[in-house]
């Protein structure tokens, strides 16, 4: 994989960090009872849950990268999600999720995975996604292509909504955004649409679409985390990302739409989030 960039130290770098975290993660999947699950119950519209894995995991996946990058900005899930304010301007940013699916995880469901991206001065640079049980690594460098286990992969070829099977993500919200989302997906019914799959893992869900596997994802409301290192690979593998009303992605909380680029428009006329 190192040839696919000229500075082949971070995406080594970002690799070996996904694996660290992985190796911790996996470690307290075999046993949970070990994995100490909690509520995080921030507030009534940031809630789920965390656990020992995500603390350490993200440890793990910081302590990797500042062997190398001891100077580099971290934003992440857990210890340094309050850095967000001084380091989305940071000219060298590493946008880390140490397990994304927490509650895929705490219930046993192998289908989690390990996010890390490397922002340069504020655009996506270099993304890696680590499914830690299936041990499935994607990864992505700017202008490098996306790759899948050492295979360079691409969106599919899809036009229409009908050809399509769409993924989708539901935030923790329990009464508008909730019931926007089961709009947006009964109207991609009325097109035809091959099917819904909720798989709950958003890097993954991204991932998906990459692969060719989905014609279009969404969710209304996902933190840069969830999606930093899964857009670049969406779009290095040709397709499109934006928001749900057709923006720019920002570095912040914000709705995403991933698509193989044909079906973009179609989709947004289905899910354009009115209440962003």
């Amino acid at each position: 994989m190192n040839q696919f960039m000229n500075d082949e130290s971070i995406l080594d770098v970002a690799m070996n960090a996904a694996r660290a975290g992985g190796v911790t993660t996996q470690k307290y999947f075999a046993d949970l009872a070990t994995a100490g699950i909690e509520n995080k119950s921030v507030n009534e519209k940031d809630e789920g849950l965390v656990t020992r894995a995500d603390i350490e995991a993200e440890q793990a996946i910081v302590a990797e990268i500042k062997k190398s990058f001891p100077d580099h900005q971290i934003l992440a899930e857990e210890e340094h999600a309050n850095d967000s304010g001084s380091a989305i301007d940071a000219d060298h940013l590493w946008i880390i999720d140490p397990l994304d699916g927490t509650n895929n995880f705490a219930n046993g469901m192998p289908h989690y995975g390990v996010s890390v991206a490397y922002y340069q001065k504020g655009a996506p640079y270099c993304g890696v996604v680590l499914a830690p049980e299936t041990d499935d690594l994607f990864s992505a460098v700017q202008d490098r292509g996306a790759w899948h286990n050492g295979k360079q992969v691409h969106v599919n070829a899809q036009n229409e909504l009908s050809q399509a099977m769409i993924g989708v993500g539901f935030y923790y919200d329990r009464g508008e955004m909730m019931r926007d989302t089961l709009a947006a997906i009964d109207s991609l019914f009325t097109k035809n649409i091959i099917g819904i799959r909720r798989m709950g893992t958003a890097s993954l869900d991204l991932v998906q679409v990459g692969l060719g596997r989905f014609g279009g994802y969404f969710e209304y409301t996902l933190s840069p985390w969830d999606f930093a290192a899964g857009r670049l690979f969406v779009t290095e593998a040709g397709g499109q990302v934006t928001t749900c009303d057709g923006g720019e992605v920002p570095i912040a909380k914000s709705s995403i739409l991933a698509t193989n680029g044909l079906l973009h428009d179609k989709m947004l006329e289905c899910i354009r989030y009115r209440n962003q």
